[in-house]
């Protein structure tokens, strides 16, 4: 019995479905960046891979979170600058502003509580190989009654 190469995905289409769920981000900051912010109840928690190539993150902030952070936009945020590829925003740390920018690439989950939608992003499979250690699960998203959020997830797509 002869074995059979398995097909070569040569239009990366788990790469292409990544990038198209990373607009969503994008789309729902360029809204939070009009003249109206952030609509009705909803808000964001982003997390993101704080030594991912493009990101910069004040050294201080950097200490404390060497390998990833969540932040929340809600009420306090300024100058969240929106541009296709990366996004900046001013946050207060301590009472003291501070800018952290970064592409869309470093963003690992992306949720919105007031409405139960999460986004969750595996780690591109260059940087898998280049980490001596595996990565730690991500934090759960806050619980917020009986129902769990919505992932949109790969997974389900993926040949078993």
């Amino acid at each position: 019995m002869a074995e059979e190469t398995p097909p070569v995905d040569e239009m990366h289409y788990e790469q292409l479905a990544q990038d198209a769920l990373r607009g969503v981000i994008r789309a729902a900051l360029e809204r939070a960046a009009g003249p109206d912010g952030i609509p009705g109840a909803h808000h964001f928690y982003i997390t993101f891979r704080t030594r991912a190539p493009g990101v910069s993150v004040p050294p201080d902030i950097l200490a404390k979170y060497p390998e990833e952070m969540t932040v929340v936009l809600q009420h306090q945020y300024w100058d969240l600058k929106v541009e296709p590829n990366r996004f900046s925003v001013m946050l207060k740390f301590g009472g003291m502003p501070k800018v952290l920018a970064m592409p869309y690439t470093a963003v690992t989950r992306f949720y919105d509580p007031s409405v139960q939608f999460l986004l969750q992003f595996e780690t591109p499979l260059e940087l898998e190989v280049a980490e001596e250690e595996p990565a730690p699960e991500p934090e759960s998203p806050p619980p917020s009654g009986d129902d769990g959020p919505k992932v949109v997830s790969l997974d389900q797509f993926r040949k078993k």
